[in-house]
């Protein structure tokens, strides 16, 4: 679940100084241009990035002190200063973790608290609007530098940020003997993120763009970081906008009790037991044991935001029913066939076959067996399992995956999604939004589906963003592509999503398909909604 010409120009915002020759004739003027753009100002001292055709790109920017020794399950602390210019032109390591989707990079470092600025290269006549991407990974993966921004940036006329912030472990262990002053711990990765906005509030002028007009916005977990981010106090003032992209604020997040139990199941895991001496020997334990022992989804440790009563006081999912949420604009969706991606992880690790793959073999895509899908059913929905069955009886043109694919993906996803949505609706301006590219690129990497991985999870990613580890899109796909970054950068700019909002008695949903397929769609219909609500009563 990878950067504008300045001709002639002089720019003093704040702390930055960007001179341009007075005259660009020749291949030297140009040069000296060129060197001139890639180098801006930050608050902490100059950066010199890479000036492309069309966009600059500033990566590994530090906004953060790295959050090493005794700054390990700390907040984040000011940002490191330097004299002279630092080269912006490679990303930051990532945050610690083990390898999980193909856009992911595995790292055992905890010096990653870094940001990428992706800009136009051609001078604004008006402060662009700022997007900061949370990336997402269910909290365990991921880095801002696997979502190149300069698709949004041109396309979009923006000014596109996107962040690192800890992971697993050390950015979401809530275990009491690492409380600070305040009896608090956890939720460190979240103050990261504020952090990042904080940056983005000081420096965003610099790089031409608007600090009073600032979108954040995420996928999977950093769409449920988004909304963690509504819910936080420490946040307000921060972002303009907010966009929630497959994942949504009905979902609650870990409780105390819940956070603290999974804290002393990971110590316990890791081999720090006595009560006398966890503190410090979780310090003591390698980042690499660290990520390790957190492991990978259904396996591992599940470690994420906790309501603590500091930092998050409140579950975002609780918030958007009372409304103590940050009022903004909403522009929330999902992609039709997200958990596609989930019966694929099944196929990938060899879930379905006969015989579980030896340690040191590959294992088989097996596909799943009509039998396999009634007992994922039966072991998933229990006493309602019969109903479920009754409702997605399986189309024998169509394989038992995507049925199941169905199944999971209307009650994980388009369920909550909509509740939140139409809640959202009740109180701010509200677009919402349905992914349905049948042919979206999948990874480069990894088996073949044995089904159609039609508009799965993370699909809509490449229309969006430069990636590298996924198929290229075709000419249709990047006019489809072309219709989306307008749509999230004039949401960006005007919190308009060119489309009528959501109301509760007028639901409109926006589709995005290829081939000149993009309309309106009846999705409370085409996903069971209300059969799942009634299951949830």
């Amino acid at each position: 679940m990878r950067r504008v010409s300045y001709p002639r120009w002089a720019v003093t915002v704040g702390a930055v100084v960007l001179v341009g020759p007075a005259m660009a004739v020749g291949p030297a003027a140009a040069n000296d241009e060129r060197r001139s753009a890639a180098v801006v100002r930050t608050d902490q001292g100059a950066v010199r990035g890479t000036v492309a055709g069309d966009h600059r790109s500033f990566q590994g920017i530090p906004y953060a002190s790295p959050p090493l020794g005794a700054l390990r399950w700390a907040p984040p602390q000011p940002g490191p200063t330097w004299t002279g210019v630092r080269d912006a032109s490679r990303p930051g390591a990532a945050c610690a973790q083990l390898q999980g989707l193909p856009m992911d990079t595995p790292s055992e470092s905890e010096d990653c608290l870094s940001l990428n600025v992706t800009t136009p290269r051609s001078a604004a006549r008006t402060p662009r609007p700022v997007m900061v991407w949370l990336h997402g990974g269910d909290f365990r993966f991921g880095s801002g530098d696997g979502y190149g921004g300069q698709r949004l940036a041109t396309g979009g006329d923006v000014v596109v940020v996107t962040v690192n912030y800890r992971l697993g472990a050390l950015g979401f262990l809530a275990h009491p003997a690492l409380a600070g002053r305040d009896g608090t711990t956890g939720n460190f990765g979240l103050q990261d993120q504020q952090a990042a906005l904080r940056w983005v509030r000081r420096n965003a002028a610099a790089f031409g763009g608007d600090p009073g007009n600032v979108t954040v916005f995420g996928q999977s977990a950093g769409a449920a970081s988004v909304c963690a981010q509504l819910a936080a106090p420490g946040s307000a003032g921060l972002f303009h906008r907010a966009i929630m992209q497959s994942n949504s604020c009905a979902n609650p997040v870990q409780s105390r009790a819940e956070a603290i139990g999974a804290a002393q199941e990971f110590a316990r895991r890791i081999g720090c037991t006595d009560p006398a001496v966890v503190a410090a020997c979780l310090r003591g334990r390698s980042p690499a044991r660290l990520v390790e022992t957190v492991g990978y989804p259904g396996a591992g440790v599940d470690l994420g935001p906790v309501v603590d009563g500091r930092t998050l006081p409140v579950d975002p999912a609780d918030a958007l029913t009372t409304g103590r949420l940050h009022p903004v604009p909403v522009l929330t969706g999902m992609n039709r066939d997200e958990s596609r991606l989930v019966v694929w992880g099944m196929e990938r690790i060899g879930l379905n076959c006969p015989e579980p793959p030896k340690p040191d073999q590959e294992p088989e895509s097996c596909p799943l067996t009509d039998d396999q899908y009634r007992d994922q059913v039966r072991a998933m929905f229990g006493d309602h399992a019969g109903e479920v069955l009754a409702r997605y009886t399986r189309d024998p043109a169509h394989p038992a995956s995507e049925t199941l694919g169905a199944v999971l993906t209307d009650h994980d996803y388009a369920e909550p999604v909509y509740s939140a949505a139409m809640a959202f609706a009740r109180r701010v301006p509200t677009f919402a939004y349905e992914f349905a590219d049948e042919d979206a690129p999948f990874f480069t990497e990894g088996p073949e589906p044995t089904f159609a991985s039609g508009a799965y999870h993370c699909a809509e990613l490449p229309y969006l963003f430069a990636v590298d580890y996924a198929e290229a899109l075709t000419p249709t796909q990047r006019r489809l592509s072309d219709e989306m970054v307008r749509t999230w950068s004039d949401f960006a700019r005007t919190g308009q999503a060119g489309w009528p909002r959501l109301r509760p008695e007028a639901p409109y949903v926006r589709v995005f398909a290829g081939g000149g397929g993009s309309g309106r769609t009846d999705f409370a219909t085409a996903h069971s909604y209300d059969f799942w609500r009634s299951l949830r009563r």
